[in-house]
């Protein structure tokens, strides 16, 4: 049976009320806003308490909220497979010092989301393994993904083989 989100909410209140900033409930999902420097905390005791067992990191990503403050946001969707239920945890990331402590001490898997965010919005993750770029070519300047990256007028980054690869197409290029 799911749990329910009060439950879920007075738990983690109860035993980190420092590290909650808000929450909010949107046809049923929880989102809860946490103090960045708690995120380790928080994401340790959903995980750990026997009663919640939000034991799988889904994903995580990164949201660019142009002029707002604090300007970047990192997204953390968490599930409990014991108890069916999800929870998404928000934690707002300030664009001059945009950094958040890294969960692949909880989720090893999170160290390819992590990565992810890195190189497309330039949050960095303190106590990451190996914080490098994943997507795009070591030599790429700036972060695509936030909204202050001009749209267009970049060439396609990977036209090397072009000729190779309509030399053996039906519709090649003329």
């Amino acid at each position: 049976m799911a749990l329910d989100n009060a439950t879920v909410l007075g738990r983690l209140r109860a035993a980190l009320p420092e590290a909650i900033l808000g929450s909010t409930e949107f046809r049923g999902d929880l989102s809860v806003y946490v103090r960045p420097e708690h995120i380790v905390d928080v994401a340790r005791f959903l995980r750990d308490d026997p009663e919640l067992q939000f034991n799988f990191l889904e994903n995580l990503c990164g949201v660019d909220y142009l002029g707002r403050e604090p300007r970047f946001e990192v997204v953390y969707h968490l599930l409990s497979f014991t108890n069916r239920s999800r929870i998404c945890l928000k934690v707002g990331v300030d664009e001059h010092n945009p950094s958040v402590p890294s969960l692949t001490g909880l989720w090893p898997g999170a160290n390819y989301h992590e990565r992810e965010t890195f190189d497309m919005f330039g949050i960095i993750f303190t106590g990451h393994p190996c914080l490098e770029r994943i997507l795009m070519p070591e030599d790429w300047e700036g972060h695509p993904l936030r909204k202050d990256v001009p749209l267009g007028a970049e060439e396609v980054a990977f036209t090397f083989n072009q000729d190779r690869i309509y030399a053996h197409k039906p519709f090649a290029k003329e």
